[in-house]
């Protein structure tokens, strides 16, 4: 069994599983697909992340964390302690249930989790920030501060535009195009704006990934499904018709839009002072 897989039954339902097709939110019908790697950089984006956060001992606090899959390595990574926190009662279901005995995962906002100050070595959150507004960004990143420790490191996995001198018009054009097609209000940055946001709340850049987002090409998928995964995922699409036009009508416009959009991978961390340093701040 590899570190990102779990044992064990898992509870149903997903979120939104009673939604139909046409109206579901583009991941969570994925999901219900079979896809289990959601992320726009793909598992070994993931991966490479959750290596550079240092989660060997720390206290662990994972925002949105889904379906649990993320958890999974990050429990195998030996952390001293894992909280998830996510909105959606069956997203907490289903994670409770994948580290049972070994962390939790509370019913709470990202921007409001309740969770002490400083009670966290490192925050981990993916695919969630891109999903909220300026204001919703901003509100995160300040409960991601609060809650980490000084030298404390905020992990983030999300969707960007390029390149970082982006046509504005363009860019609005793009997240129109994307919050129409997959049914959630996404607001990608460029890499220079992830960079920035992350900055003006305080925190201090480390290290920066980008990678082609090929969240529905085949090639990634037979990468992080295999095989069993990916002829799991094609039977339910031929299987289900309206859910096979969203999927085609989502990767149209992934396509339609290679070349602006891209994933980004961050690792930041929290000033050990109050103020950084120059040298922090370059």
């Amino acid at each position: 069994m590899r570190p990102d897989q779990t044992a064990g039954p898992v509870p149903d339902p997903l979120p939104q599983a009673g939604r139909p097709a046409a109206d579901a939110s583009g991941h969570w019908l994925l999901a219900r697909l079979g896809k289990r790697v959601l992320r726009p950089g793909g598992s070994a984006m993931t991966t490479a992340l959750l290596g550079e956060a240092s989660l060997a001992g720390a206290d662990v606090v994972e925002f949105a964390p889904g379906l649990g899959r993320t958890a999974g390595q990050i429990l195998a990574a030996g952390p001293a302690s894992y909280v998830g926190v996510d909105q959606d009662p069956d997203a907490v279901r289903r994670v409770n249930a994948i580290v049972e005995g070994r962390g939790e995962c509370k019913l709470a906002d990202a921007a409001a989790t309740g969770l002490p100050d400083e009670s966290a070595d490192v925050v981990v959150g993916e695919a969630m920030l891109t999903m909220q507004t300026d204001r919703g960004k901003a509100a995160i990143l300040a409960e991601a501060v609060r809650l980490l420790r000084p030298g404390g490191r905020y992990a983030i996995h999300e969707l960007s535009l390029r390149p970082d001198d982006i046509d504005p018009e363009v860019a609005v054009a793009i997240r129109r195009e994307l919050a129409k097609t997959i049914k959630v209000n996404a607001r990608p940055l460029s890499v220079a704006e992830w960079r920035a946001l992350l900055g003006q709340a305080g925190l201090v850049i480390g290290s920066v990934r980008t990678a082609e987002m090929r969240l529905l090409s085949l090639r990634r998928n037979l990468v992080d499904e295999g095989p069993l995964g990916l002829a799991r995922i094609v039977s339910n699409l031929v299987r289900q018709p309206d859910a096979r036009r969203r999927v085609l009508q989502m990767r149209r416009t992934f396509s339609a839009h290679r070349d602006a959009l891209a994933a980004v991978a961050i690792v930041a961390r929290k000033p050990t002072t109050d103020k950084p340093t120059t040298e922090e701040n370059r």
